[in-house]
């Protein structure tokens, strides 16, 4: 029996693993909140290892300056999250690979949602739950319809259309394909 990509999602979420990639990426978001604007602008956090957190730093000076401050910062990231880190290492050696990874997701990010066929999500897609009674595929074609359901049609045959298709081609992608080709 197939399993839907979110079941299939929600049980490797459930890995050991997975949890400690959460709590970085929540240690993450927190992290100017815990550090203040003026150091998170100069040092990032990249990974957790054997509970010790690698930190990036734009100079040496950032460096060996927090270095002075990590018994603090440590207390303070103890205190937001379960995971209990024992130490916080500074370097300058991963500043640009975590400045140049920053951009591409940045432009990769912006691109994707002025691509004309991106759909803006909606709240009430969340809440679509599974019912028993349900198949995985009929689940997906309720999904299906609750996305679509509020999108302009195509003058040429009349399916749900994004927007940006509308605007870019006049007509959906697929009927534009189908005018390219001949």
């Amino acid at each position: 029996m197939f399993k839907s990509l979110n079941h299939i999602l929600s049980k490797l979420e459930q890995q050991p693993q997975w949890e400690e990639l959460r709590q970085f990426q929540r240690l993450v978001t927190c992290w100017q909140q815990v550090v203040g604007t003026t150091v998170a602008q100069q040092a990032r956090p990249y990974s957790i290892s054997r509970d010790i957190l690698y930190v990036a730093t734009s100079s040496s000076v950032w460096a060996q300056e927090l270095q002075f401050k990590r018994r603090s910062i440590l207390k303070k990231l103890n205190a937001e999250f379960t995971l209990q880190l024992v130490d916080i290492r500074f370097s300058t050696a991963q500043w640009e690979k975590n400045q140049e990874t920053n951009e591409v997701l940045k432009s990769q990010s912006s691109s994707l949602q002025e691509h004309p066929s991106h759909v803006v999500e909606t709240a009430s897609l969340s809440t679509v739950a599974l019912d028993e009674s349900h198949s995985e595929y009929q689940h997906w074609v309720k999904l299906m319809q609750m996305r679509s359901q509020h999108l302009p049609l195509c003058p040429n045959c009349q399916c749900p259309t994004p927007q940006g298709e509308l605007q870019r081609w006049g007509i959906c992608c697929l009927c534009a394909a189908k005018n390219w080709q001949n």
